[in-house]
């Protein structure tokens, strides 16, 4: 970054030292101007002569009114314009006073509207040229006179265009901004209708094949014994619905692949027979974990072996995340009725972003784990042990419930 570009960013985040730095540099080139004497015949000549102690006074004022010119710039326009009004009145030769108003000018132009401007510059030319022209030393026709009226007419419209630029500029910013919203809300919408449509899509598929294959099964099951020959084609429509299923199911997930995604895993899903595994992997890592099991002899469907095991890996992840270099964490499993309850406690004394309760569950696991448990009709609750340490209870039906089988798909 320019030394330049440096010193204006650091003006821009001080407004008062910029505006003091500008009441400064005015103060200096008025104080310039009052050694000019331009009653020398018809050429301006130059010449050391000390001003008036009242027009120092007045140069004075003019400029310190400015280091407010943007907190009341109404306000400061009126003080420098009546310092320069008593400098035309009383100065021969004159100071430059009017160069205070007309910067204040430029001020209220760049900082209010058009017709505020309007006023404001028309009221200000005309008072400082009308007591320049006709109570001052020098003749109306004097080139001064006519100065104060260029000059201010200047600052009002270098003001006015200064505003306009701005405006024009944050007209465009807030267009880009507006159309840049718009893109992202439209390509939300569009992610949102597709997923639906592709939600729909996987409904119906699946619906209608699943569906065929249970009329089918219960076909083979009713002529099995009395007919096999029908028996069997059932069973080969079953096969042939199962088939078209999956691979209708295989072309709506691909649509939701991208390119860079890594391949799908060729094994089998995760489950509870593979929970001494996950066990050993946390204990070499450091993590006590103790595992009971009583659900030998229980034969799980597929996604609620699959939801136990994630949420056993979630909790144990948490715990060897947040509760601790010396915790030691307590895993059960068991069967209790048509339900299986699964339980992750542990002792850690940081319970950390896990949460305080099953609504404030905190970060992403948790909320993982609530969605995958819910979708199969169970119910987790997690929370804060009394004496330290966290819990996590699962309850995953292991049969469908008679009323589920009676729900429309």
């Amino acid at each position: 970054m320019t030394p330049l570009a440096r010193a204006q960013r650091q003006l821009t985040a001080h407004p008062l030292a910029a505006d003091a730095a500008l009441a400064a540099g005015v103060l200096l080139c008025m104080l310039a101007g009052s050694f000019v004497d331009p009653h020398s015949g018809h050429s301006v000549s130059w010449r050391i002569r000390t001003p008036d102690p009242l027009s120092l006074l007045l140069m004075t004022l003019g400029a310190a009114a400015l280091v407010f010119r943007r907190r009341a710039p109404m306000a400061v326009l009126a003080v420098t314009g009546t310092v320069s009004v008593v400098e035309s009145v009383t100065g021969d030769p004159r100071a430059p006073v009017a160069m205070s108003a007309v910067v204040a000018l430029f001020t209220v132009a760049a900082t209010t509207d058009r017709p505020t401007t309007w006023r404001a510059g028309l009221l200000t030319m005309t008072v400082l040229t009308g007591a320049a022209m006709l109570a001052g030393p020098l003749p109306w026709y004097a080139q001064e006179n006519l100065g104060i009226l260029a000059w201010t007419g200047i600052g009002a419209t270098a003001g006015d265009a200064v505003r306009s630029r701005r405006a024009v500029v944050q007209a465009i910013r807030d267009r880009a901004e507006r159309a840049e919203r718009t893109r992202e809300e439209e390509a939300r919408r569009r992610v949102a209708e597709e997923r639906l449509r592709i939600a729909r899509d996987l409904h119906d598929v699946v619906a209608h094949h699943i569906a065929l294959v249970n009329v089918q099964a219960g076909v083979a099951a009713h002529v099995m014994d009395r007919r096999p020959d029908q028996a069997k084609e059932a069973l080969a429509h079953v096969r042939e619905a199962s088939r078209s299923a999956l691979n209708e199911l295989r072309a709506t997930v691909g649509l939701l692949r991208q390119s860079g995604d890594p391949e799908a895993p060729t094994e089998p899903a995760p489950g509870l027979d593979r929970l001494d595994e996950l066990a050993g992997t946390f204990r070499s890592a450091g993590l006590q974990v103790e595992v009971a099991r009583s659900d030998d002899g229980t034969t799980l469907p597929a996604a609620v072996d699959l939801a136990a095991y994630r949420v056993i890996q979630e909790a144990l992840t948490n715990v060897q995340k947040h509760a601790g270099p010396a915790a030691r964490a307590e895993v059960s499993v068991v069967r209790v009725g048509p339900s299986l309850e699964v339980t992750v406690l542990d002792d850690g004394t940081d319970d950390g972003p896990r949460g305080t309760g099953p609504q404030q569950g905190g970060g992403h696991g948790l909320l993982g784990m609530r969605e995958r448990v819910t979708a199969l009709r169970g119910t987790l609750t997690t929370g804060p042990r009394y004496g330290g340490g966290f819990r996590v209870h699962a309850i995953l039906p292991v049969k469908p419930r008679t009323a589920d089988a009676k729900d429309p798909v």
